[in-house]
């Protein structure tokens, strides 16, 4: 392990260069802007490549572009620049371009609070550009993770050829404290599938019904197209009604049929909890003292389910979760995105909240104060 003084934002940026990313394009905004900085140091002193574009769509065009060309490639921005970047999102998901997104999340909608703390990208993060597809979404809740989930961002988007969302909440991206990270060499870094027979039998979409295309690196002499357009074996356009049937159902196949390699949570005192709280990101901190307090001070039993990997939805879990706790309370800052998915998920209409959108965190007291009122019946 090495230790550090670090913040999140930086964290990111030297778990992408130290796992192999080699391009970086985007445009300051905040609170994301010192991964940009940081990547704009770190890449050329590793033989990578940065650079600020004229806006976040051009960010985003030029990091799909590298990523094309076999290179590993991320851009990062916050709410507003991920509206700008959704059509570009769309052509990664449909032409199987792998991508890592960071999004600093910032209060919204529009340009909202640009300085101030929030959850409000969680719905954005599942349904980025319109049609028919699933993103792979993770939600760092530590300065560690800030590092380790990076890692994992990069190989779930290269293992599964997808644009990998990167969910950082203002609070984890700015906090700064000292930190244990592991050895690179200790942590599998994934590398994307590479054809290497004949190049006249080269036909990159043609893969299992559960599987991602196999996207060889541009100008080394294998052949093929990309489209925005549905698409045969070949890249070409089709119509084809069976062919577009199969491909768009392995855009969910190659995603749903794998969650295990995908979903990452966190149970906190769940073996004896009377009350489960669920919260992700930078709540899990105040969650945890308070869950601490609670315990200690009022023989409170109080758990937390911590999903870490939001998007594809760790579904069978929040149903254990709902299954085994009378009393859920769930905690976002945001007015309920997360929500909907875990009553969609526990059948349930009785969930406790605590909910804030108005860019300030929620203390341990307000969560020990809501936890007395559960309590009391209220």
């Amino acid at each position: 392990m090495r230790e550090l003084i670090a913040v999140g934002n930086s964290l990111v940026a030297k778990a992408a260069v130290e796992c192999g990313c080699r391009f970086f394009g985007g445009y300051p905004i905040t609170p994301s802007s010192e991964i940009a900085h940081e990547m704009s140091s770190l890449l050329p002193k590793n033989g990578g490549t940065f650079i600020q574009m004229e806006d976040e769509i051009s960010g985003i065009s030029v990091a799909i572009g590298a990523s094309m060309s076999g290179v590993k490639a991320m851009t990062a921005s916050s709410g507003p620049g991920i509206s700008l970047k959704a059509e570009q999102i769309g052509l990664a998901f449909i032409a199987e371009i792998p991508l890592v997104i960071i999004n600093v999340m910032r209060g919204g909608p529009s340009t909202g609070l640009p300085t101030r703390v929030a959850q409000g990208d969680i719905l954005q993060a599942k349904n980025p550009t319109h049609g028919d597809f699933q993103s792979i979404t993770l939600a760092p809740g530590n300065l560690e993770e800030c590092y380790t989930m990076t890692i994992k961002a990069f190989n779930l988007a290269e293992r599964f050829m997808t644009p990998v969302f990167l969910l950082l909440d203002e609070t984890v991206g700015h906090m700064q404290a000292k930190v244990s990270i592991p050895e690179i060499s200790d942590l599998e870094v994934i590398n994307r599938a590479v054809f290497k027979e004949d190049p006249s039998e080269y036909l990159p979409y043609k893969a299992g019904k559960d599987e991602p295309a196999i996207l060889n690196p541009f100008f080394t002499g294998y052949n093929y197209h990309i489209t925005g357009l549905h698409h045969g074996n070949s890249g070409f356009p089709t119509e084809d009604g069976t062919i577009v049937d199969y491909n768009i159902k392995r855009l969910f196949n190659k995603i749903l049929n794998h969650k295990d390699e995908i979903l990452e949570f966190e149970e906190y005192f769940l073996e004896d909890a009377e009350i489960c709280i669920i919260a992700y990101g930078s709540l899990n901190l105040s969650v945890k003292v308070a869950i601490d307090r609670l315990r200690r001070d009022e023989g409170i039993k109080v758990g937390l389910f911590r999903p870490i990997t939001l998007w594809p939805s760790p579904a069978e879990k929040l149903r254990e979760v709902g299954s085994k706790f009378k009393k859920l309370l769930v905690i976002e800052l945001n007015l309920g995105q997360y929500l909907g998915e875990i009553e969609r998920t526990t059948k349930r209409d009785d969930i406790y909240t605590l909910l804030k959108a108005n860019g300030r965190p929620i203390s341990p007291d307000e969560i020990i104060a809501k936890v007395k009122e559960m309590e009391n019946g209220i």
